[in-house]
Order: structure tokens, then C-alpha cells, then sequence
């Protein structure tokens, strides 16, 4: 019998097993806030899968692991995707396998890795091409380039509301989906706290679904998915992307499987260059970079906080209160994540992510808050994304830079700014924008720790030409508004 977590729910954990042990634990809800869409998620792929496997599956709903490990006795079980779940699974003595779900074994990684003075994603992700031959023409890239960023960065179509492109794929609910918003609601009642609001179901919780959601996404919406890559609308949750992270990260998808469905698409003519190299980067890329390096670096990265931030989360930010905010570029997005438990990596790391690392937010107080708020969101993929991406609390292990902006930058590539209060070239006043001006706030505050980064060079000249530096650093300490 093999033990599966909720994230292993695909066919490539199941096919070569005799017996399927699932399990759905009442406890993993009560340890943090879940947006009610993500347990809902969760939940109806554990009960879908149980329904699927039959016979083949022991299905056991108990409070803890423990309590129903001593109902079932599993043999092994594939290698966990958290520490925690490893450790747990490391003290019942069960058979560990190898990971699945990801592009590169771990000891592969580890072996390429091992001795580099810096790791860097660009140098891993071209040695995956060179050794797997996606989007390889002999030992030279196909198109003569290994990245096409420079053509995915568009800004969105001026005078549009929506992206001309057909709407996702949505799954259709079942009885499955009623039961589980039951148990939640009841749930509710009964004290465990979950954010947000929970339907309709938008990702997909079964194979067949995953597959359906894989196909339309790769017939009707890659072909626009490169150049608006990083743009945002307001009135446009989706855009061009696959919202495939779900899928994935349930293990209902193989990325070697999406990798090379999305390839074919080029091989056929039917999607351009620069859209299908910038998908296969974001997962065999980005993806399996935060993967592998949860697993390198020492498990005490996840408490890293080189640049001393303390700050709690506000209770607004916490509770995805929307309405409560002035800024519509974070107004936006936290509606947003309320609604749906999703906003794509751009709102994720130029609005939610900067604004917290220009207030000093704690970097381990918001990783568990993008765990639990979004859909996709696991320790392996936010410890990365937060500690390291978006709040440069490693110190630049991770990322070369912060990645933070003022306003400008959500100008140029959102429609948010319109129809603001805040106006995105005022540092101070009543129409100060908080981005911009947070951004100063946030390099002056830094620039000790910033001084021997290269990268970081021009903003910080740029910071000591502000005549104004003084007026804003004193504002944005008095003005402590969202």
C-alpha cells in the first residue's frame, strides 16, 4: 500500500502502486488561515480521487496523520513535498520513493549544483534544455536565443478592459463539490477560520479535467500567453495564462507531459517562439528552481530576515479586505485573491510583494499568508517566492536584486493607475502615490544593506539626487495608510 498526500494525486504516483492510501486530515486546516477555495480544492481532489481508484484506495478521514496511520498500514509512500511531511513520514519507518512531479531527480540537481560559486536559475534552466533537447536545434537554442523575455513584457493593449482571447476552461460541479462546501460550512461553525470566498470551482480537481483545462489552454490561449505575460487589467483576472500551477501542483499534471504538449504546439506552427519559450521557462525554469532549492538550501532558510523586517501584517491584508484599501493597484488584487484564492505572478510580486517589502512586512509572517491565501500556494513553492524573490530576506542567495518599483512601473503595465487617488509621479502630498513613495521610503531605509549590490547602484545614486528624500521618508512613517 502507498501512502499519497493530497499533492500526489495524478497517475504518475499511482500506476505502478498495488493499493492507494489516502488520507484527509481535519488538523492540516486549523494550523493556519486556508482561503476557503483552496480547501475546498484540496478536499474535492482527495474525495474525487478516492471515488476514481475504487477498490484500490483506502480512504480515511480522521483528524491527524497519526490517528490514521493506526487505522491503515501503508508500505511506502513517494518522497513529500514539504519538510514537515518528510520528517512525519521519516519516524513511521514507510519506504521512501524518489520525487515525482518535478523535471530533475534531486540528487541530479544537487550534483550540478554542488561546488558553483552562485547559484543561478538562467545557468540550470539552460542545462535542462541542453540535457532534455526542448527547444534545442542540436547544442544551439531554437530560434538562436535561450530566453525571450524582451518580447514578453508588453504592457496591455491600450483602451482595453479584457484581453481579446477566449475565456479558461471551468470545470462543472458535482455532488462531490456540494458535500465538501457542507463540510466546510459546518466546519466554519464549528471554529476552524478559512478567508476568502469559496465558489464556483474554478480548477480542475481530476485528471480528465486537467487534461481538458491543458488542452484549451494550449488551443485558444497560448499563442497571446508571451507578449501580455506580464501586463494587468483590472477588469481581466485571468489574461492569457494557463492557471495550470493548480493542476501541477496537485500532481494531477506531469510538467514533462505539459512541457512537451506545449512544444508540439511551436513544432506545428500554431504558437509563436517567444510565448511557448517563456511558458516551458516558468515551469521547467521557475518552477523546479524554487523545487529544487527548498530542498538545497538548509531548512533554516525559511527563517531568514537579513533585511531585520518585523513589521505584522495588518488585519486588512490578512483578511484580503479589499475595501479597506485606497491604492486600486492593491485593491485590485487582494479583490482578487478574496474572490478567487489566484492573482498572476506580476500582482503577486510587483503589487502584494512589493508593497509588503516596502513596509517591512515580517518575510515568514507573509510566506504563511501566500501559502494559505492562494490556490496553488505550497511551502516548497512560497518559501522561495517570499523569503528569497519578493522580500530578499536571504540577503540575495535567491535573487540578484529586490524586486520592488514605484508607481511608474504599474502604470506602464496595468490599467490601475486611471482611476486612482494616489497619482504615480507624486512622491508627497495628499496624491502621493504609496508605491512610489514607498519605494524611496524603502531605499533609504535599505541602502546600507544594498550598498555592495551592483544592481542596485543606479537606484541608489538615484536616492541620494531626491531634494525631497527627507519629506518623504518623514510621510511615509506618519502616513501609515493602505
Amino acid at each position: 500500500m502507498r501512502w499519497l498526500f493530497a499533492d500526489q494525486l495524478g497517475p504518475h504516483f499511482t500506476d505502478d502502486a498495488d493499493r492507494i492510501l489516502l488520507v484527509e486530515s481535519r488538523a492540516v486546516f486549523e494550523r493556519r488561515v486556508y482561503h476557503r477555495a483552496k480547501a475546498h480544492l484540496i478536499l474535492s481532489a482527495l474525495r474525487h480521487r478516492a471515488a476514481e481508484l475504487g477498490d484500490r484506495a483506502q480512504f480515511v478521514r480522521s483528524h491527524t496523520y497519526g490517528e490514521a496511520l493506526r487505522e491503515a498500514e501503508p508500505d511506502e509512500c513517494v518522497f513529500p513535498t514539504s519538510r514537515g511531511a518528510q520528517s512525519f513520514v521519516a519516524t513511521r519507518g514507510l519506504t521512501m520513493l524518489p520525487a515525482r512531479g518535478f523535471v530533475t531527480p534531486i540528487h541530479e540537481f544537487r550534483q550540478w549544483a554542488d561546488g558553483r560559486r552562485r547559484l543561478v536559475m538562467e545557468d540550470y534552466y539552460r542545462d535542462y534544455r541542453r540535457r532534455s533537447g526542448v527547444l534545442m536545434d542540436g547544442d544551439r537554442p531554437v530560434g538562436g536565443s535561450w530566453n525571450y523575455d524582451a518580447e514578453n513584457r508588453e504592457p496591455p493593449p491600450k483602451g482595453e478592459s479584457r484581453l481579446p482571447v477566449p475565456d479558461p476552461w471551468w470545470p462543472r460541479e458535482d455532488d462531490i463539490d456540494a458535500e465538501v462546501r457542507a463540510d466546510l460550512d459546518r466546519w466554519e461553525a464549528e471554529g476552524v477560520r478559512f478567508s476568502g470566498h469559496d465558489g464556483p470551482r474554478r480548477f480542475p480537481v481530476t485528471r480528465q479535467e486537467a487534461m481538458a483545462a491543458l488542452e484549451h489552454f494550449i488551443r485558444l490561449r497560448l499563442p497571446t500567453f508571451g507578449r501580455f505575460e506580464d501586463a494587468m487589467l483590472a477588469d481581466d483576472d485571468w489574461m492569457s495564462h494557463s492557471l495550470l500551477s493548480v493542476p501541477l501542483n496537485l500532481g494531477l499534471l506531469d510538467p514533462q507531459e505539459v512541457i512537451g504538449a506545449v512544444v508540439a504546439e511551436y513544432d506545428a506552427g500554431r504558437a509563436p517562439l517567444a510565448a511557448v519559450e517563456g511558458f516551458v521557462r516558468q515551469i521547467a525554469g521557475w518552477r523546479e528552481w524554487m523545487w529544487q532549492l527548498y530542498w538545497w538550501f538548509p531548512p533554516e532558510y525559511a527563517d531568514s530576515n537579513e533585511m531585520h523586517h518585523t513589521e505584522p501584517l495588518p488585519e486588512w491584508f490578512r483578511t484580503l479586505d479589499a475595501e479597506a484599501v485606497t491604492a486600486r493597484c492593491l485593491s485590485v488584487v487582494l479583490d482578487r485573491v478574496q474572490r478567487l484564492g489566484w492573482a498572476h505572478h506580476i500582482e503577486r510580486l510587483m503589487v502584494l510583494g512589493s508593497w509588503a517589502l516596502q513596509r517591512g512586512y515580517d518575510p515568514q509572517e507573509l510566506t504563511d499568508w501566500f501559502h494559505g491565501s492562494f490556490v496553488d500556494g505550497y511551502e516548497w513553492v512560497m518559501v522561495g517566492n517570499v523569503v528569497g524573490m519578493s522580500q530578499y530576506a536571504d540577503g540575495g542567495r535567491l535573487a540578484t536584486k529586490p524586486y520592488t518599483s514605484g508607481g511608474a512601473y504599474i502604470k506602464r503595465m496595468s490599467d490601475f493607475c486611471g482611476t486612482c487617488e494616489y497619482r504615480p509621479d507624486r512622491r508627497v502630498g495628499p496624491q502621493a502615490c504609496p508605491l512610489t513613495a514607498g519605494y524611496w521610503a524603502f531605499l533609504d531605509r535599505a541602502a546600507p544593506a544594498l550598498r555592495g549590490n551592483r544592481r542596485m547602484a543606479q537606484p541608489l545614486a538615484g536616492l541620494g539626487r531626491l531634494s525631497d528624500l527627507a519629506e518623504v521618508v518623514a510621510q511615509e512613517r506618519a502616513r501609515g495608510i493602505p
